[in-house]
């Protein structure tokens, strides 16, 4: 009987057959898939023909279908509904995988064809997008260590097969955490809860297997209990296990794990003769240098922090009035930052959440694609890897364009976060095929599902990611949707954001969960109006975590993690009552991967481009205007990273952005 997952998928639109496929059939699959894709590298370096872009290099990019096959799927449910199976696999798979790609990149015969194809390109003809690829190609291998030989060679090896596993382990490690750990509540411990959090953590409380609510460290439940709870102690309580993921001692312990990374990366670098490993990193991004990373992220912290300091004094003094003595401390920020919101705005959470529904959300975000882009979305009735998962067939002009997956509720088996991920790529060589993406959250369970505004942010934010995979038209799967710079990637998924704050767009499809009115023009108008409130706060936590990530890689690799985390908030004098959105040790977009490692600025590098994209549809015909749209697609969303962003950039605005717009739309601008 043929593995599932290396059959032809007759499924609709090629979707992977979750039904058909069984933990039992990944490790043969990847054992067939890696030898098929050994084989044709060997073809491709062992060609007697002369080296030639058509027979190396796109040679290159239509090797590896069935191991882009097994792997699209194994990633997809090894990260939003792992078991310890799929962990295991994950421990196992890790160090093949790096040790496959290391034979690839230190493949000599194989990068000699690549390098004469490089050193022949003038003479070629190739398209941009060719050549654009053939660079991307021959700087990977370079920047890889196909260069290196001997000893250096063999070290480079070892070295990224050891931080594969040590990525999978501190992903792993976080993720049992986060899964350990929950407190139970009695009927007295739910004062100040309004019901859409009691019912949270009632599900919850199903979840774990107990009688009554209970709140995890899952962000969707954490942080309302955080914004909500009037009990002190308990705040402090969860608060305190939350901060202590990743750091509790024992085998899920992160430090060392991080220590270790830090070293290997200075290790990685130095062999390819770097300085540092943020050297190395940013050469290939927008920013290019640590310097540009840490000028940017300064300019915003100066006003940033004077903000946080003076929210704390009024924070401080509602504390003071509850009879509560001593300093305000990161237990108490969200709640009295809510009971401020509260009184300055006329701004309750628990009466705006009705009106922020999942289902309406999805549905807005799908219709804002559809007024700006042409694209249509119905309901696909496919088996999928878990029964929250749902599916939409993506059209325009009633031609396909897509499948999208929405995968939204928190589970145990899922980690944290929000993210996008293609499960195929668009690309029209070696054969067309058109993407499959996914969207994963963590929102809360609920009958209906209902959101926080910042929830609802984050609902656009991944769809934005989703629209540059559905959107890109380019030839070449290696540039193909958000295989593009770092720092350029969360521009589209920021700026689609910005429609989400539309009032038009509220007042179709905020609407209340029971009655279905819309949400009164005056609760829009207060809901818009405090849009960024607390920025400080959301802005120090953000760049406290950029610095520490950047300072860690800047320079020789901390044998002390944590003390040089220490050092690093020291010296910008962060605020007391203020913790980093992401410590170290569960700082997974640094610590799981080299995805952000780095390069966790890039969120604040994109807003600049963002703020600056949307003020150019503000300047013309307004959020819907046809023709910013038409250009946001043609120079942007359709090219992947066919293209260098700084040039793609400035051919969609005419010229690239200052901070300027960024401190106005966070409301810090003097």
């Amino acid at each position: 009987m043929t593995n599932p997952l290396l059959a032809d998928w007759d499924t609709p639109f090629g979707i992977a057959p979750f039904d058909r496929i069984s933990d039992e059939d990944f490790a043969p699959a990847l054992k067939t898939a890696l030898a098929e894709h050994r084989a044709e590298i060997d073809a491709i370096a062992g060609n007697p023909d002369a080296p030639s872009f058509a027979n190396t290099v796109e040679a290159l990019e239509a090797s590896g279908q069935a191991l882009d096959k097994v792997l699209s799927v194994f990633f997809t449910v090894a990260g939003a509904d792992s078991n310890p199976t799929r962990e295991a696999l994950q421990r196992d798979f890790s160090p093949e995988l790096a040790a496959h790609q290391s034979a690839i990149s230190g493949n000599e015969a194989l990068f000699a064809r690549i390098a004469a194809v490089w050193e022949a390109r003038d003479g070629l003809g190739l398209t941009d997008e060719q050549a654009r690829v053939l660079m991307l190609t021959h700087r990977g291998f370079v920047r890889a260590g196909a260069a290196l030989t001997g000893d250096a060679a063999k070290r480079m090896k070892e070295i990224k097969a050891r931080l594969a596993v040590l990525g999978t382990q501190f992903t792993q490690n976080l993720l049992a955490d986060e899964r350990a750990w929950f407190m139970p509540l009695d009927e007295s411990d739910l004062t100040g809860l309004p019901d859409f959090v009691i019912d949270t953590a009632r599900a919850a409380g199903e979840e774990k297997g107990t009688d009554g609510p209970v709140v995890t460290l899952s962000r969707s439940l954490i942080v309302p209990f955080l914004q909500f709870s009037d009990r002190r102690d308990l705040r402090e309580k969860a608060f305190r296990a939350w901060e202590a993921r990743g750091a509790n001692g024992g085998e899920t312990d992160n430090r060392e794990i991080a220590a270790e990374t830090l070293a290997l990366r200075q290790e990685r670098a130095e062999l390819l003769g770097y300085e540092n490993f943020a050297a190395y990193k940013l050469e290939t991004e927008m920013a290019k240098t640590p310097q540009a990373v840490r000028d940017l992220l300064m300019s915003v912290w100066k006003p940033a922090k004077a903000q946080a300091d003076a929210d704390a004094q009024v924070l401080t003094a509602l504390m003071q009035k509850d009879g509560v003595n001593g300093p305000l401390e990161p237990w108490d920020w969200r709640y009295y930052a809510e009971k401020r919101r509260a009184a300055e705005h006329d701004l309750d959470e628990a009466a705006l959440k009705p009106f922020f529904q999942l289902d309406r959300m999805i549905d807005a975000a799908f219709d804002c694609a559809t007024r700006l882009f042409g694209l249509q979305f119905a309901p696909l009735d496919v088996p999928l890897y878990h029964p929250d998962c749902r599916a939409w067939e993506v059209t325009r002009d009633g031609k396909h364009v897509a499948v999208f997956i929405g995968d939204y509720f928190a589970r145990g088996s899922k980690r944290s976060g929000a993210w996008c991920s293609a499960m195929r790529a668009q690309a029209k060589f070696p054969q067309d095929q058109a993407p499959v993406v996914i969207n994963v959250c963590n929102f809360a369970k609920g009958d209906p599902a209902l959101l926080s505004y910042d929830d609802a942010r984050t609902l656009f934010h991944e769809f934005g990611h989703a629209l540059h995979q559905m959107l890109s038209d380019v030839t070449y799967e290696s540039v193909s949707g958000t295989s593009v710079a770092r720092d350029f990637v969360e521009l589209p998924s920021q700026l689609y954001e910005h429609w989400l704050d539309q009032p038009e767009v509220l007042q179709e499809f905020a609407t209340h969960a029971r009655t279905g009115e819309a949400m009164p023009r005056e609760m829009l108008e207060k809901v818009l109006k405090a849009a960024t409130f607390d920025m400080g706060f959301q802005t120090v936590e953000y760049i406290a975590s950029a610095l520490v990530d950047l300072e860690f890689h800047d320079g020789a690799a901390p044998t002390d993690p944590m003390a040089r985390q220490a050092e690093v908030l020291d010296s910008i004098s962060m605020p007391q009552a203020i913790r980093m959105r992401h410590a170290t040790p569960q700082f997974a977009h640094v610590f799981a991967g080299d995805g952000y490692s780095s390069a966790y600025y890039s969120y604040m590098w994109s807003e600049v481009m963002d703020a600056d994209a949307f003020a150019a549809f503000e300047e013309a015909g307004g959020a819907f205007d046809v023709e910013r749209a038409k250009a946001l697609e043609t120079h942007i969303l359709s090219t992947g990273g066919s293209r260098d962003p700084a040039e793609l950039y400035t051919a969609f605005r005419g010229r690239l952005p200052g901070v300027e717009a960024l401190l106005k739309g966070r409301g810090l601008a003097a």
